[in-house]
């Protein structure tokens, strides 16, 4: 980037516009729409050579010459095989709680630390119901700067403790308005640099953090190649889902790729924006949908409004969305741990889930399913049903019927 910065535009109506409250006139049509940065020139790169991560490629998230980028160490993280299950397909899980505070949210941090210590600022703040908080608290600390996170009264122990033990600020509101519009204020009043959206509905975050989100694409396209057929996301207001989106299209435009991968959203059934939507005949009316927002265990997924960036990330891939159940994707959380070893946040058992209903011919390619976070997130949840730790009192006597028990 030189010295001035790039123009953030609507990619729906093409208006300018400035932060992360989205385009204010397709807002007044009642679509719900986030800016963008122009797409990055990759001429001249090799994929085979992408080192990984956010910063792999000088240029690819945009900030001044000169500029001392936040890194964790984030990206480059592992693509681990996962069995099939019976009467359904294999899947390849990429592993996004391989990254530094264990999820993808640490390549939207690390652009949009950096971002704020590029413009000056000294404080961040952020509004997050979970990773999203615990990764701002990890790279505001890198960075040397003052971080504040606005919450909902209850947050999942694990991620409270991240938050804290990294020095950041963390306060719960009684519900997602009040929060927002305290950020609201602290963002207009006190001129604190917004790591997130606080408008509602929310357009999705900002437009700088979402770069970091491209070194997805990068690194799936140069690991799986030709071979990469479609790749589902966890969605909620399709921030990874667009971040992705806009990678792939770097890549085609640059010839490094010959087309994009089919997107898919993943969703739970309980707040299944984009499956609704694409149920509409007509793009209008997909663009202005709003469901209500019913939670579940997969609480960072899940939207009551189908944003325009989603939608053209499916609509571009010829791609879809699918719900899944509760039952179904606790399931598939039980089922990687017991079975492929691999401990995932609800969310990320919701983009398994919705692999297993998708139907590829053989030969047709690789099928990548995104893992947002690890289990560790919501201990709540992972021992819920678990039985109470027993002490035996009689060493091996007592413990081979206790294995065989659970052999049985």
């Amino acid at each position: 980037m030189s010295g001035t910065a790039p123009v953030l535009r609507c990619p729906r109506c093409l208006d300018e516009g400035t932060g992360t409250a989205g385009c204010q006139r397709c807002r007044a049509e009642g679509v719900t729409v986030n800016l963008e940065l122009p797409l990055t020139d990759l001429r001249g790169h090799d994929l085979a050579s992408f080192p990984g991560g956010p910063w792999g490629w000088e240029g690819a998230v945009p900030v001044p010459p000169g500029t001392g980028v936040v890194t964790l160490g984030e990206g480059n993280t592992p693509a681990v095989w996962l069995a099939p299950r019976p009467g359904r397909p294999e899947v390849w899980l990429k592993n996004e709680a391989a990254n530094p505070t264990m999820s993808h949210k640490d390549r939207y941090m690390a652009a949009a630390v950096t971002t704020a210590r590029a413009q000056g600022a000294d404080t961040v703040i952020a509004a997050s119901s979970g990773n999203a908080g615990a990764s701002a608290a990890a790279y505001a600390a890198r960075a040397g700067l003052r971080c504040v996170v606005v919450t909902k009264g209850s947050l999942p122990a694990a991620i409270h403790a991240q938050i804290v033990a990294a020095g950041a600020v963390v306060a719960g509101f009684p519900d997602v308005v009040a929060r927002n519009g305290t950020m609201q204020q602290a963002v207009e009043q006190l001129g604190w640099f917004p790591l997130t959206n606080y408008a509602e509905p929310g357009p999705g975050g900002h437009p700088y953090a979402i770069e970091g989100l491209k070194s997805i694409a990068y690194e799936l396209a140069r690991d799986f190649g030709d071979e990469l057929h479609t790749v589902v996301i966890p969605t909620s207001r399709a921030d990874v889902l667009s971040g992705v989106h806009r990678g792939f299209k770097e890549l085609v435009n640059a010839g490094l790729i010959s087309a994009s991968p089919r997107l898919v959203a993943a969703e739970p059934s309980r707040a299944a924006a984009f499956s609704t939507a694409l149920q509409k005949s007509d793009r209008s009316e997909q663009e202005r949908t709003r469901v209500h927002y019913g939670p579940s265990a997969a609480f960072s997924v899940g939207s009551d409004v189908a944003n325009w960036q989603g939608l053209q990330a499916l609509w571009d891939t010829d791609g879809e969305a699918i719900p899944i159940d509760p039952d179904e994707f606790m399931d598939e959380y039980r089922a990687c741990a017991a079975a492929d070893g691999i401990f995932m946040e609800a969310s990320s058992a919701v983009a398994v889930a919705a692999t297993r209903h998708l139907t590829t011919s053989p030969g047709s390619g690789v099928v990548v399913a995104l893992g947002t976070s690890c289990g560790l997130k919501d201990l709540d949840l992972a021992l819920s049903d678990a039985p109470e730790l027993p002490v035996l009192d009689n060493g091996l006597d007592d413990l081979v019927p206790l294995v065989d028990q659970a052999s049985r």
